[in-house]
């Protein structure tokens, strides 16, 4: 060391002469401050005494070195007299001391009582009027100086010469001296002198003496990193590798994937076992009690401990290139050259490592049981890593020398930073992504102040997280609380690119990083981004990627380094547009490889201008490094750069993630990563939970809409119903005419619904919670869904209403003829009666019994009965079925010649195939489930036939005549059903004789009802129903008795009451299906799926799962059943008592407000009552006829007693719901539940063209079909053909492989699994998430292999090892993680 001091006042400015002196003549830079600077003359206030140090390091060029060796320089600011401490601390610790001075004493005891270790120079200035060249020639006698140790300024010398002589001097000191001392022994003297250390504190001293403990045991760094960090070696490298295999399946070859991924996670769980076998080593046992210590002291313990192994891998790596230097003089020598480049590679150990370690043992210990002394007392491990990030401390995101993340230990300190911080826990991101040595890390640290390792050559390895906390006052402009720095190592370096998979390395990173970022930053050297092609192409990748799941546009800048030209933005525009003609081409690449639309900009997966996006940055050094002063046009440019991503950021802080989210895009990211470079599969928890919230408000206003549209066709079908009644208040003259009225009408309430759904849509995407943005592409799916169901109700509620209107109008003729039988028979009773009191004599009840029965059976006789045609329902149902199959060729219409419709539906549906080598072929099929096997074409046919049964179930419920619009329904129905089912490859025969069996089933079953309703309807039935109450009418009106009150009970008994009762059966479906909704499992089909999955399990019981796999929709629908069956346990609802009251006070309304009107007579006032009653309910014409009839009550008497009567009706009611069970009652519903509930939870019916599962996707106008567990292709009858045994392969994991399967639209040609697509392109079939994804299954299929064999006539599967030691638990979990599940 080198010092300077000044004695008394000296006209030599020390500081500005040191500059001149540590700089060439290219490079001035003032290292000290001097008063001949700008601000350098301020008052001095607390830097006197202070002694400031400076290192000289040379370039290793002699024409530009200052010096050949490095040198430290020391400059005490003040006059060495008033600080003889400070000057006898440099006098015994430097190699010389120059004293600058004007004036000397020649006795100067400051000078001469010194112990002096240094040289002592004395530098003056002649020019100075106090110089006396008497004083300074004693000073030297005394204190032995030569001339060589005296420097004086002469007035002819310039200040270029003078500081070449001191330069010379300076030099001489370092050939001669042999005085070099390290600062940390300067600290001795430091003590013997009073000078406080810094150093002395307890926590540094505590600290420096753990960090010590650790590094001096350092000897030989692999060795010592294989002794005392043994996790993160060659284990760890392993358990990468495997992990890696287990998703991408390249080694697997002809063997079983099951099996060969069961072998693997038992090779995992061997390494793992390895791992814990290892105690923990000496080193970490220090290093985690270090970090577990107080914050000053690990923050402190943190430093020495960086310094320490900086110093230890620093002569290492020196001694290692020498090595090198050597063996590489003898080219031959290649194993040697190897052998030490290897070491070079390996050589490096920062605290990385220690926490890299840290991070290994915590994982090892997850394996164990969680009662585990050694795993429960290393729990405490995240937490602390937590706190140092909030101490701002790096995390290790990706581990660079194994090209891994330990997921669980990443995850768990993200949960316990997301603890320490919350409810402050919104994040934005920050990457930084460019080749090696392009200054990334050097443009974070100046961006924002942190300390991201920097050097030539690789320094980063992998990728380290950072977080900088926000201030308060700009919190609201960012709508987060921390920003996260990422810094990745250079992709394309040098010492990777020798490796196979470096792109691969290289393409992961980019990927997770891009993924990650709410901004990335691209680095490139220079202009020119041709080095950056490759790279620019794995980030178009990942771009791609993440617009495909969901993520908003990533915002990206480009920063072009080194660029010094001030007009660099203007003269490189044609170069930026030539970069975005590259990354055009480039995303135009990316997209097909990633089989996307080809016609694609950059600008369409990101954004990014060509004017905004890029920025130059000039050079870091102002010069030649190591003494360049660091150049302020860099500092500028990235200060603009901040500037511009703090403005970026800004926009897009609504969708800053919190914490626990960032941790699941990172999950979810590296999983996908893992699967291979292009094959990109995505499944992340945000999107799904953010598509399964879509879904759950999407189903809501779908009900809505249903539910609506429910309550007005029941209104329509009233007011039909009402039509040409008392009680009809409209104004149309025919039915033609309402009918069209109802269509205008429902066609408005239906625009407007829909409009209110695609309203709610556009509301639910512009919400900022709930992370919609993930979900924006299925935005159209679901708007498509919308019109879907639209047009679905609008055809259904149009049947529905030509339906009741034709079979009103069919009734219109015989009302009528009741009406006018009625009147008759009303007149021939009342000449009846006054021809019985002519006689003037009391007549016998027998008398009067006899005379009425005279009268009625010669009025009946004379009555014309028009007896209602009987329909032949087979006529119409097979002229129906000719026109549906018409399309369909000769063919169709020669089978449909062969029988008549009569002969079909009489026995159950077989489907047969004929032929000794049909059969033969066929069981072939059935084994690989090759479409059109005859089990898998029966099972479609008893499927179809189970639907259109309870359809003409419903109609017959209903007890209405027959209408061509039922058949039609049935038929539309098979054609939609077989279309959906085309895989199982069905032909023409099938088809017609399947609808030949149904419609025979269905005309008969239609027949019978057609007869039923006109038996019912009969006029002569009708009029011989009613004669007993026309007896006792005749009777009451001949003896003048009272009729109110017995007129009021049998118009509430046989007139409103059956009314209310088909009121209250019409609203309940509905009801009872929007409180089954209410509960989660009925919410979304993900949920309903779940929750199935999860009762079987609960249940454990082989037949139960061979009925779901099996009869999947029979069984399904039985489950629902049970749920509402259990729902309802005591058969009575609450609905059924509000519907009742409801009608009992329309009732009660009706009857006021009949009063408050003119009636004259009885009749008129109960028409009255029955139109205000006319959108509500459907009175029986038949009864108020025959109530109308004889009717003498008094109209006021009459209200009374009906008002009463009709609250004393309710009562019965009620106890009539309450005694009737649920099923009884789900029975006699318009609206089935049961099957309104499954239609809606089993979406569009679609199913895994390889193992069934069914498809999950929310809206019924979704374009991509998925499932969230598939099965091992056993449990679907799948075989092996040599050996019979049943196959356990996961059409999850066959998609990543490269096994084929038999394809019949390429006519029975193998097609590679991994390009399924091609054949079936509206399903995603994503390789498993996480490999415990499909434990369920494996489950069921270990514990029941030998009755699924049973069943299926097959031998049992060989089971791996692994799917053995799934339990009931772990199978559990997994059905919680693959429906993500919380």
């Amino acid at each position: 060391m080198i010092s300077f001091v000044r004695l008394g006042e000296c006209s030599l400015s020390k500081s500005e002469i040191l500059n001149k002196l540590l700089s060439n003549s290219q490079q001035y830079h003032d290292t000290f401050v001097h008063s001949n600077m700008e601000c350098g003359d301020s008052p001095r206030r607390i830097s006197n005494g202070l002694v400031e140090i400076t290192w000289y390091l040379p370039c290793g060029n002699k024409n530009m070195d200052v010096f050949s060796e490095p040198v430290a320089v020391a400059n005490l600011r003040g006059d060495i007299a008033s600080f003889e401490t400070q000057f006898a601390f440099l006098c015994q610790t430097s190699a010389a001391v120059f004293v600058f001075f004007d004036a000397l004493d020649s006795e100067c005891e400051l000078l001469t009582n010194q112990n002096h270790k240094a040289q002592i120079f004395l530098v003056g200035n002649r020019q100075s009027k106090d110089f006396k060249l008497d004083a300074v020639k004693k000073l030297a006698t005394k204190l032995d100086l030569t001339n060589s140790n005296i420097l004086l300024k002469t007035k002819g010398m310039n200040d270029a010469d003078f500081v070449k002589d001191l330069r010379e001097k300076v030099s001489n000191v370092f050939e001669n001296s042999q005085m070099k001392m390290g600062i940390e022994q300067m600290s001795a003297i430091a003590h013997e002198l009073g000078i406080w250390i810094d150093e002395d504190s307890p926590e540094c001293l505590t600290a420096k003496k753990n960090a010590d403990a650790i590094t001096s045991e350092i000897q030989d760094l692999l060795k010592y990193k294989e002794a005392q960090l043994p996790l993160q070696g060659q284990i760890w490298k392993d358990l990468t590798c495997l992990e890696k295999e287990e998703f991408r399946l390249r080694n697997v070859g002809s063997e079983n994937i099951e099996k060969y991924k069961s072998d693997l996670q038992l090779q995992k769980k061997r390494l793992r076992e390895k791992q814990n076998s290892h105690d923990i080593s000496k080193a970490m046992t220090c290093f985690i009690n270090a970090i577990s210590s107080p914050g000053m002291e690990r923050c402190y313990f943190l430093k020495w401990m960086r310094m320490n192994l900086d110093n230890v891998s620093r002569k290492k790596l020196f001694d290692l290139r020498e090595q090198y230097k050597e063996k590489c003089k003898n080219p031959e020598n290649k194993e040697g050259i190897k052998e030490i480049d290897k070491q070079l590679a390996n050589s490096s150990l920062g605290t990385e490592h220690f926490f890299r370690e840290m991070g290994q043992i915590y994982e090892a210990s997850l394996s164990l049981h969680e009662t585990d002394p050694a795993r429960q007392q290393l729990q405490h491990l995240p937490k602390l890593c937590a706190e140092l990030m909030l101490d701002g401390f790096p995390l290790e995101l990706v581990d660079g020398e194994a090209s891994n993340i330990p997921l669980r230990w990443v995850s768990d300190v993200l949960s316990q930073l997301n603890d320490l911080v919350s409810p402050k826990n919104k994040i934005l991101v920050v990457t930084v992504l460019g080749v090696q040595s392009t200054g990334k890390s050097t443009l974070l640290n100046t961006m924002f102040g942190v300390q991201f390792a920097v050097s030539s050559g690789r320094c980063t390895r992998g990728a380290f997280m950072l977080l900088i906390k926000i201030n308060e006052d700009v919190r609201k402009d960012f709508n987060c609380d921390f920003m996260v720095i990422i810094d990745t190592e250079g992709l394309k370096s040098p010492e990777l690119a020798q490796l196979d998979n470096s792109h691969e390395h290289d393409n992961e990173l980019a990927t997770l990083v891009v993924g990650l970022s709410d901004i990335t930053i691209m680095n490139i050297a220079m202009e020119n981004s041709t080095e950056m092609k490759d790279i620019l192409q794995i980030v178009v990748h990942a771009f791609l990627r993440m617009k495909e799941v969901g993520k908003k546009k990533p915002k990206c800048q480009f920063v072009h380094q080194n660029v010094s030209d001030v007009s660099a933005h203007d003269k490189n525009m044609r170069d930026r547009k030539l970069l975005l003609q590259q990354l055009n081409e480039m995303t135009q690449a990316a997209a097909k490889m990633e089989k996307k639309e080809e016609n694609m900009s950059f600008t369409d997966v990101m954004e990014y201008s060509p004017d905004t996006g890029n920025c130059y940055i000039p050079g870091l050094w102002n010069g030649t490094p190591p003494m360049a002063p660091v150049n302020a046009g860099y500092s500028e440019a990235v200060y603009e750069l901040k500037k511009n991503i703090i403005r970026i950021l800004g926009s897009c802080g609504s969708s800053a993630n919190n914490i626990l989210e960032f941790t699941e895009w990172m999950k979810s990211l590296w999983t996908a990563v893992k699967h291979e470079n292009f094959i990109f599969s995505f499944r992340n928890s945000l999107v799904a939970d953010a598509y399964m919230r879509l879904c759950t408000e999407f189903n809501k206003w779908e009900w809505d809409f249903k539910k609506e549209m429910y309550t007005w066709v029941t209104q329509a079908e009233t007011r039909i119903s009402n039509f040409g009644t008392p009680a009809d208040k409209s104004d149309k003259s025919d039915m033609r005419e309402l009918h069209l009225h109802l269509k205008s009408e429902v066609l408005t309430e239906l625009s407007k619904w829909e409009t209110k759904l695609l309203e709610n849509l556009d509301k639910y995407f512009k919400q900022t919670e709930g992370h919609v943005y993930l979900v924006e592409g299925y935005r159209q799916e679901f708007a498509n869904s919308a019109k879907s169901l639209r047009r679905e109700m609008e055809s259904s509620v149009f049947n529905q209403l030509k339906a009741a209107a034709d079979i009103r109008q069919g009734m219109t003729e015989l009302d009528t003829i009741k009406e006018n039988h009625t009147k008759e028979l009303e007149t021939r009773v009342c000449a009846l009666i006054k021809e019985c009191r002519k006689k003037n004599i009391k007549m016998k009840e027998e008398e009067l019994d006899e005379e009425f029965d005279k009268m009625w059976i010669k009025t009946v006789k004379e009555l014309s009965f028009t007896k209602m045609k009987v329909e032949d329902i087979f006529t119409s149902v097979s002229h129906h079925l000719r026109t549906n199959l018409k399309q369909k060729g000769s063919q169709a219409n020669g089978l449909l010649s062969k029988k008549t419709l009569k002969e079909y539906g009489l026995v159950p549906f077989k489907y047969t195939v004929e032929g000794f080598l049909n059969k033969g072929a066929d069981t072939f099929k059935q084994w690989f489930k090759i479409p059109g096997n005859a089990k898998a074409v029966q099972q479609t046919a008893d499927s179809i036939i189970t639907d259109c049964s309870q359809m003409m179930t419903d109609k017959m419920k209903r007890k209405s005549n027959y209408h061509d619009t039922y058949i039609e329904e049935i038929l539309n129905m098979i054609d939609e059903r077989l279309k959906n089912n085309q895989e199982v490859g069905t032909d023409i025969t099938f088809e017609v004789s399947l609808k030949q069996h149904i419609c025979g089933d269905a005309a008969r079953r239609f027949q019978k009802m057609h007869e039923d309703f006109i038996q019912k309807k009969d006029p002569y039935r009708c009029l011989n129903k009613n004669k007993g109450k026309f007896l006792a009418d005749f009777k009451d009106v001949f003896h003048n008795v009272d009729q109110c009150q017995k007129k009021a009970e049998e118009f509430t008994d046989r007139c409103l009451k059956p009314a209310v009762e088909d009121f209250v059966n019409r609203s309940l479906g509905p009801d009872i299906i929007g409180e089954m909704r209410t509960s989660e499992e009925f919410s979304t089909r993900t949920s309903f799926q779940y929750s199935v999955l999860l009762d079987l399990l609960s249940k454990d019981d082989f037949k139960k799962y061979q009925s779901f796999i099996s009869s999947y929709e029979k069984y399904v629908k039985k489950w629902i059943f049970n749920k509402i069956v259990r729902h309802f346990p005591n058969g009575s609802t609450t609905f059924e008592e509000q519907h009742l009251q409801s009608c009992v006070n329309s009732i009660n309304n009706a009857i006021q407000k009949a009063k408050t009107e003119k009636c004259d007579n009885l009749k008129s006032f109960v028409e009255v009552v029955c139109q205000k009653l006319v959108d509500k309910l459907v009175i029986s014409q038949d009864a108020l006829g025959a109530f109308m009839i004889l009717n003498n009550a008094d109209q006021e008497q009459f209200a009374r007693w009906l008002t009463e009567c009709v609250t004393e009706m309710a009562q019965p009611l009620r106890e009539k719901f309450k005694i009737t069970d649920i099923q009884t009652k789900l029975q006699s519903l318009h609206v089935n539940p049961q099957n309104e509930l499954f239609n809606t939870l089993i979406g569009c019916g679609k199913q895994c063209p390889f193992c069934k599962a069914p498809c999950e996707a929310g809206g019924t106008a979704h374009t991509e079909h998925f499932t969230s567990l598939h099965r091992p292709q056993a449990l679907g009858t799948y075989r092996w053909s040599d050996t019979e045994k049943l196959c356990i392969d996961i059409c999850s994991s066959l998609v990543n492989s490269d096994i084929s399967f038999l394809c019949i639209e390429r006519e029975d040609q193998p097609h590679p699994y991994k390009r399924y697509r091609e054949i079936y392109p509206d399903w995603k079939i994503p390789p498993d998430a996480s490999l415990q994804a499909s434990d369920y299954w494996k489950y069921v299929l270990a514990k029941f292999n030998d009755e699924f064999a049973a069943e299926y006539n097959a031998k049992p599967a060989d089971i791996p090892e692994a799917w053995k030691e799934i339990t009931k638990e772990k199978a559990e979990a997994s059905l919680k993680e693959s429906f993500l599940i919380k």
